[in-house]
């Protein structure tokens, strides 16, 4: 069963690495993709990252909702991407660069739809995870891979008859809803 962001939360609180661990590895591709979209290149979305979560480290006791940590760590890594270029920019203006020259991307925030995209992909990425391994494997093979194998490539690979795809795909798609539904994800 995954821990809930409040459970991660917590358990971090009383110094337990391995939820430390759960808890970077939930959200690194997140806070990475938010600095990449920023207009950071790798190497700094890399350092953008490891200060979000330095910030997370010296803040953990003072977050009031636990449950709200995703929401949080998005507000704070937008805040620090854009505290990141604007000392990119007085730093370049100072040692005399052209602004013509340069190419930083404009100062405004992510646009929402793609925060709400990134916040989808990784709810869907825990509800899969969840699942049990013939669901997940499944839908991975129907949805998530580019080229999608045929009724008689899945039924080999899972060992059911071609004719129970269909059947066991629906079932895994509602535990999949299901899943989603729970607002705890």
């Amino acid at each position: 069963m995954e821990l809930t962001d409040e459970a991660l939360v917590l358990a971090c609180r009383r110094n337990d690495t391995a939820a430390w661990d759960l808890l970077v590895g939930r959200y690194r591709q997140l806070i990475f993709t938010i600095g990449r979209r920023s207009g950071l290149d790798e190497e700094q979305a890399a350092d953008l990252l490891q200060h979000v979560f330095t910030i997370l480290l010296e803040r953990i006791n003072m977050i009031e909702q636990p449950a709200l940590l995703g929401a949080w760590l998005i507000s704070t890594t937008r805040r620090e991407a854009w505290r990141l270029r604007r000392h990119e920019r007085l730093a370049s203006v100072s040692t005399g660069e052209s602004e013509a020259l340069q190419e930083l991307p404009d100062g405004s925030d992510l646009p929402d739809e793609l925060v709400q995209r990134l916040e989808a992909q990784r709810r869907l990425r825990i509800a899969l995870e969840q699942l049990d391994d013939r669901c997940r494997e499944l839908l991975t093979m129907l949805y998530l891979r580019p080229d999608t194998p045929s009724y008689a490539e899945i039924a080999a690979t899972l060992g059911i008859s071609e004719g129970a795809v269909g059947p066991t795909r629906a079932r895994c798609l509602q535990k999949l809803r299901r899943l989603l539904a729970d607002e705890q994800l």
